[in-house]
């Protein structure tokens, strides 16, 4: 059963939560102990409940999960994981995940309580609803990114906040393109919503979606909160390396169905994890060789 409960808790997808962990990067408190400390416990907090709501979600979705090639899998939707099981799991992750941000102070428990309101409406009403469902996949991310601000604390820019929402609603529409894609003409199986996306409205979302992302995270790192905080314009050596990654993403999304999500596949993909690496180090190494 432990095993069961581990694989719904899906810890391969804990990666979002590095979201958490952005602030504490671009406020340069990366050598600050307490600081560091602080922020691990956000990001393992936000992993619990994000492990919570994706049990959560498949106790919503059990049956549909049935009728998916891969979803029919999960523990819950074979029959390895019972629902009682699964409810009782989820409810410990929560309960954990918000004790450990509240032991940060009130403000990183709100926060984290509102990331687990945001995603129980989606999980039992707003992924029904096209555009809708992926603004709450988007709010998610900017809850985890104020989370690991007020965590530290420090106050999100607003360029670190644009670009996480631009990021975000590019991903959760190359999501949502991947299942439709990926679907065998039983979309509305699967998910609901998918029965009321057009693919040609959402192709052409992800690909603005993916133009405006690169060109606002090279806007920020030409604008002048970059230059004066951290006195370099050398960001922009970095444009590539996020230029490539949605490049890869989008291929991803309607290229590849060997999984049941892209983020999945980009997990397991080598170039998007070299170049992942790549742009991590020389993210750091520009950052805090210009302090």
């Amino acid at each position: 059963m432990v095993a069961a409960i581990l694989k719904s808790a899906r810890p391969h997808q804990w990666v979002k939560n590095i979201f958490v962990a952005a602030p504490l990067v671009f406020a340069r408190r990366i050598d600050d102990v307490t600081a560091l400390l602080h922020t691990s416990v956000a990001v393992a907090g936000f992993c619990l409940i994000s492990s919570s709501v994706y049990l959560l979600n498949d106790l919503v979705d059990v049956e549909k999960d049935r009728a998916h090639p891969l979803k029919r899998l999960r523990p819950l939707a074979s029959g390895s994981l019972s629902v009682r099981s699964a409810k009782i799991a989820a409810l410990v992750l929560a309960v954990g995940g918000l004790l450990l941000t509240l032991s940060l102070g009130v403000l990183p428990a709100t926060i984290a309580g509102a990331y687990m309101v945001v995603n129980l409406a989606y999980s039992l009403r707003l992924k029904h609803v096209p555009f809708v469902d992926v603004a709450s996949i988007a709010a998610g991310f900017l809850l985890r990114v104020l989370a690991g601000a007020a965590a530290i604390p420090v106050e999100p820019s607003v360029w670190l906040l644009t670009c996480t929402l631009l990021l975000a609603s590019f991903l959760g529409f190359g999501k949502r393109t991947h299942e439709l894609r990926t679907s065998g003409g039983r979309g509305g199986d699967q998910r609901k919503v998918l029965d009321r996306y057009n693919p040609n409205v959402l192709r052409f979302l992800v690909n603005f979606l993916a133009i405006l992302t690169i060109l606002a995270y090279a806007g920020y790192t030409q604008s002048y909160h970059a230059q004066t905080f951290f006195g370099t314009r050398r960001l922009i050596l970095t444009v590539p390396f996020v230029a490539f990654g949605v490049y890869r993403f989008t291929w991803i999304t309607h290229g590849k169905a060997d999984s049941e999500s892209p983020t999945d596949s980009m997990l397991s993909d080598a170039p998007f994890m070299i170049n992942l690496f790549g742009y991590a180090v020389a993210i750091v190494a520009i950052i805090y060789a210009s302090w």
